[in-house]
């Protein structure tokens, strides 16, 4: 857990690839971390059109923290979910991906 000050909000995104699965687990482990809006996508990750990781990005703010079950979540490849990082820290937003224990708001996270 990260013990850094926090100015901004703490936002959730959570995605299943089909019908199938459930969104539960995932709201209930972004509830837990703290989240103060939840975002969400029943939609296959190798789709480039996921409205509610558009939106979320669109909502989240300097300051603010984007917090996800896992890192998969963000992206559709290693490389997709890298660059989507490197976007959310140059406008000075923070991810926490909850499974990886990762949180960019400290230097460890960073890294």
């Amino acid at each position: 857990m990260s013990t850094a000050p926090r100015t901004g909000h703490l936002v959730g995104y959570a995605r299943v690839s089909t019908g199938h699965q459930t969104l539960d687990g995932q709201h209930d482990a972004l509830n837990a971390a703290g989240v103060d809006r939840i975002f969400d996508d029943v939609i296959s990750g190798a789709r480039s059109d996921r409205p509610g990781l558009t939106a979320a990005l669109d909502y989240v703010r300097e300051g603010d923290t984007l917090v996800v079950p896992a890192l998969d979540r963000l992206g559709r490849s290693l490389v997709d979910t890298i660059n989507t990082l490197d976007a959310l820290r140059k406008r000075g937003i923070y991810v926490r991906a909850l499974r990886e224990g990762i949180d960019t708001s400290t230097p460890a996270g960073r890294m």
